[in-house]
């Protein structure tokens, strides 16, 4: 019921190791699951055609190296202090996201809680306004404008968008009560969401990067996969707990099968259509997609060409393969040889994520601010009734 003693499946049942069998299953899942959670979510897409095509690449790996901080940091620090002090705090408390609050309200009392209540606002109201914002983009462009009012101008459609958000924060509002009234907690959701959405990678990868990908084998991979993936986690449940109950479908093994043949099957259902029925798309139509308000501001010819393009491609294929490869293999793999962390490698280890914390702090802090300068100077001269006398270059013909 507590965390309390060895850990099955690690070595010397400690807690300062990476020879973890449970913690082998739950990487695999916990990959699988984001690698759904970030291909099929319409917000990472809709924040990426939105921003500039030559800063995009850039930023996304950049955040994506900020935010690794956040559960690498806090399960050093506060889940692990959670083991170590001893807090009394129960599996079911612990799977639904509860040490970090009890850790640093022991730690710090009031203000400990105040400061995990400010994270989480901060963290929610952002990925909630990204996700009210990006479902009403779908229905009201993809839905609405192609289907049920195509001549639908600007003010139209920025209704259904609002409507949509009402409607959207409402439902998961309420599937958020249900989840909970049924017992359905953090834990249990982010071990199942590889199951339910990871067959959708395979098939939306193949689509933006293979020429001969094809689509009824993407749609067909998706449900096909996602259909498969709950049998298997059915069946994996009953073989391995003899019932299938709440509890048993949240456990680690099962989770594990659901995820891989999620994301497996689905890839070899699309290759096998696209295989017998290759569509040698030429990626022409991408480009010519029509849009309702069609607003270039502060973006350069440049932008848009193929040079740019490709040597974007270039840079964020050998940098994200070159950190995927250091984070998740040469990382454990170095990690290996040390068995249970002495003293000094422990030590190193806190060292390096509270470095990476400050680093990640600043600079998501800084580079926003130093990039709108411009804007911020703009609007301090404009309220203070001040003149700004910006340079002027004449233009050379």
């Amino acid at each position: 019921k507590y965390s309390c003693g060895p850990v099955p499946d690690n070595r010397d049942g400690s807690y300062l190791t990476m020879l973890s069998g449970g913690g082998l299953k739950f990487g695999i899942i916990n990959i699988v699951g984001n690698f759904g959670t970030v291909f099929v979510d319409q917000s990472y897409w809709q924040s990426a055609i939105a921003a500039k095509p030559a800063s995009t690449h850039k930023g996304y790996l950049l955040g994506g190296l900020v935010w690794f901080t956040i559960p690498f940091a806090l399960a050093t620090s506060l889940g692990l202090a959670g083991v170590a002090l001893q807090l009394p705090i129960t599996s079911s408390e612990a799977g639904s996201g509860l040490v970090p609050p009890a850790v640093a309200t022991h730690l710090f009392g009031n203000a400990g809680s105040v400061m995990i209540a400010i994270m989480l606002f901060m963290a929610i109201t952002s990925t909630g306004s990204a996700e009210g914002i990006a479902v009403s983009s779908l229905v009201a462009y993809d839905i609405y404008k192609v289907y049920i009012n195509p001549q639908a101008d600007g003010p139209k459609v920025l209704l259904v968008s609002k409507v949509v958000i009402v409607v959207f924060g409402l439902l998961m509002g309420t599937l958020s009560v249900a989840l909970n009234a049924v017992g359905l907690n953090l834990g249990w959701v982010y071990q199942f969401m590889g199951t339910a959405i990871g067959s959708a990678v395979v098939p939306l990868w193949n689509l933006l990067m293979w020429k001969n990908a094809n689509a009824m084998g993407a749609v067909v991979g998706a449900w096909g996969g996602m259909i498969l993936a709950f049998i298997t986690w059915f069946i994996a449940t009953q073989a391995d707990s003899g019932e299938i109950t709440v509890d048993t479908l949240g456990a680690l093994e099962p989770n594990l099968a659901g995820n891989l043949v999620a994301i497996i099957s689905s890839g070899l259902i699309q290759a096998v259509f696209s295989m017998v029925a290759p569509q040698n798309y030429d990626f022409v139509s991408m480009g010519e997609i029509q849009m309702l308000d069609d607003d270039q501001r502060g973006l350069a010819e440049e932008d848009y060409s193929d040079k740019s393009l490709d040597e974007a491609k270039a840079w964020i294929q050998k940098w994200g393969w070159g950190f995927t490869v250091i984070m998740v293999i040469i990382w454990p793999i170095a990690s290996v040889p040390a068995g249970v962390f002495t003293k000094g490698y422990w030590s190193m280890w806190v060292f390096i994520s509270i470095a990476w914390a400050f680093v990640a702090s600043a600079v998501i802090i800084a580079l926003p601010i130093m990039e709108s300068m411009d804007t911020f100077t703009k609007i301090t001269y404009k309220m203070m009734g001040w003149e700004l006398k910006e340079a002027k270059t004449a233009e050379k013909e």
